[in-house]
């Protein structure tokens, strides 16, 4: 079930300052100079010229005993149509672990610490920008690639990146106060998107691939060969992403098993999709694991009908945030199930084909289902966004600028919301 947007006008006519703006004037050749400060800067602006921050938030709501609806328990029913403010908060704040996740990671190929976090975990989310939380770093997480280099490039260009890269974090809500408004502790697990160039080629591994050892079968559940491999994949000099996470969330239940407990694993593009992976091992491996949400954005298809359905049956969580005009959430590969033909963007096979040429399609290992609810936006929708490219409307600043200026299908963006809740 998903609920669909469609570009209209926004509900507020408001004038842009020219300095907020993204054009596409005949500028470009300016504008194109430091493209990617530009654009940040530009993003954060437009939700308010005056704060050079990330996203903030001055409406937090006391979720207290209704905060199972707000994690998904009854599948976020009436609740995103229009679009609940105490939901609409949620979904930025855990953006905002996401954000962190960027601002933490080291991008700088020159650097001796290239692929890993700048800021030990006690710090990590004040210096990241997000302090104040409530929440302390108790894990960082690694993902390593297995892809295999030929040995000439084991001492090859820095550009390659590292065989294992920091990709995220754990963090428990330890803040009484923050408890008791959230009506329960929570566990955030954090990913960011693809950074290095091995993440980059595990993405091109498009392929379905069995989760464990299983035929190449349809009835069983695949997910994408270079998301699996990321997530499976160990080296000699450091466990998997996946033994990384088993191990701290079997930490956490044991020490907060026997409280009100949510484990709410968030992340952006390539951490999107690891980030539904991880609750489905986590809802595999745990019989007594809590309430499981996946809060993604803008994240690519991840695996087969089976693997949706095998998800769904576990009771995991799953609300997509999805902008129309970003590529990356229409791919890869096809899309057959019945329930998604009417509103899923991207290749798709209509329904009334015959069985054997869908049978063939299938056996091409490049048949995807989408996962779980969806939210559906559209950067054509905001008014400070009169630029569209690939990078802008992948980035997550205008995730989180679309969520919060989105009312309703009918009321795609308005700035009455932005002015009410941003500081």
């Amino acid at each position: 079930m998903r609920l669909s947007a469609k570009p209209l006008r926004p509900c507020c006519t408001i004038s842009t300052p020219a300095s907020t703006s993204i054009s596409t004037s005949s500028s470009t050749q300016s504008f194109c100079t430091n493209t990617k400060l530009t654009m940040e800067r530009l993003i954060l602006e437009s939700v308010n010229p005056n704060n050079s921050q990330l996203t903030r938030l001055n409406y937090t709501p006391r979720l207290n005993k209704k905060w199972m609806e707000y994690q998904g328990f009854k599948n976020w029913e009436g609740l995103l149509d229009p679009l609940d403010d105490n939901l609409r908060a949620e979904i930025i704040r855990y953006g905002q672990f996401v954000e962190s996740s960027y601002q933490a990671f080291d991008f700088d190929p020159s650097s001796p610490s290239y692929g890993s976090c700048q800021y030990p975990k006690r710090s990590l989310l004040e210096r990241s920008q997000f302090p104040s939380t409530g929440y302390r770093v108790t894990k960082h997480l690694r993902a390593t690639s297995g892809i295999q280099l030929p040995r000439w490039m084991e001492n090859g260009p820095s550009w390659v990146g590292p065989q294992s890269s920091w990709i995220g974090y754990v963090a428990v809500c330890t803040n009484k106060e923050e408890i008791a408004r959230l009506g329960r502790r929570d566990v955030v697990i954090a990913y960011r998107g693809t950074a290095t160039c091995l993440e980059w080629l595990e993405n091109l591994r498009a392929t379905l691939t069995p989760m464990s050892g299983s035929s190449h079968d349809d009835s069983n559940p695949m997910v994408e060969s270079g998301f699996l491999s990321l997530y499976n994949s160990g080296s000699k000099y450091g466990p998997s992403l996946k033994d990384l996470v088993k191990e701290e969330v079997n930490r956490i239940l044991q020490m907060y098993g026997n409280e009100p407990l949510s484990l709410t694993i968030t992340g952006h593009s390539l951490g999107a999709a690891l980030a539904i992976l991880t609750a489905y091992d986590i809802k595999s491996t745990f019989k007594n694991a809590p309430l499981v949400t996946v809060m993604s954005f803008g994240g690519p298809r991840v695996g087969n009908r089976s693997f949706r359905q095998n998800l769904e049956n576990q009771g995991t969580k799953v609300l997509r945030i999805v902008n129309s005009d970003d590529l990356i959430t229409k791919v890869p590969g096809f899309v057959v199930d019945n329930d998604d033909l009417a509103t899923t963007p991207g290749p798709t096979l209509p329904n009334n084909i015959p069985s054997w040429i869908q049978k063939l399609v299938e056996d091409t290992q490049w048949v995807y289902s989408e996962v779980g609810r969806e939210l559906r936006l559209s950067s054509r929708n905001s008014p400070h966004l009169n630029g569209i490219n690939i990078a802008t409307c992948h980035n997550l600043k205008t995730y989180l600028h679309l969520v919060n200026g989105f009312v309703s299908s009918t009321c795609p963006f308005s700035n009455k919301v932005l002015e009410r809740s941003m500081v």
